[in-house]
């Protein structure tokens, strides 16, 4: 599952249980990633504060378009499928998602958001290209200045966890086999799930 020994939940005690007991009352089970985080609980404490006062500015829209964009970026399979995830219950279906993966993402979203999401690639794959002309190009689609610095605090966030994740060796949950075979294959862009 990791690169890395972790603490597993029933050895967990002190901060990893206090962890691992927060992530199965928020999701209702213990998913891949948090057992890295089981190594430095309060890094996941830091993490979580940072996206915590980064996602409320956006609504889940935007925010996971954004996110799914810098997964995309980054090959990181399992925030694609996650996120992903949280689009077709939330926002869109299979199809739509799968189209937006496979880059038919004009068929379905908004210019705006299309090219929201080529920023966050662009911010992910080439921060030190980003220009004053990308950001006019986000205000010409009516973004304000405070939505350009939550989208590029949205990719730069999700560079730290999907980075994270891969450079332990972190595989998606086996739960994610049960997507959409078209979806799931369209959303894996890195590792192989679990």
């Amino acid at each position: 599952m990791t690169f890395v020994r972790t603490i597993p939940p029933s050895a967990a005690d002190g901060a990893a249980r206090a962890m691992y007991d927060k992530v199965l009352a928020e999701q209702g089970t213990i998913p891949n990633w948090a057992h890295v985080f089981s190594l430095r609980p309060n890094v996941r404490d830091g993490w979580v504060a940072l996206i915590t006062s980064i996602r409320p500015k956006l609504d889940v829209r935007r925010y996971e378009l954004a996110t799914l964009a810098a997964a995309r970026a980054l090959r990181s399979s399992y925030c694609s499928l996650a996120h992903g995830k949280v689009l077709v219950n939330q926002v869109f279906d299979a199809p739509a998602v799968t189209a937006i993966m496979n880059g038919n993402a004009a068929d379905v979203l908004t210019p705006a958001e299309v090219a929201m999401m080529a920023y966050v690639e662009k911010v992910v794959r080439n921060a030190d290209r980003v220009s004053e002309s990308d950001i006019a190009d986000l205000r010409s689609h009516g973004f304000s200045d405070e939505e350009i610095f939550d989208v590029a605090a949205t990719a730069a966030a999700r560079s730290f966890f999907s980075k994270l994740l891969d450079a332990l060796g972190v595989q998606a949950d086996a739960s994610f086999n049960q997507l959409d075979g078209e979806l799931r294959a369209a959303l894996t862009v890195g590792r192989p799930v679990a």
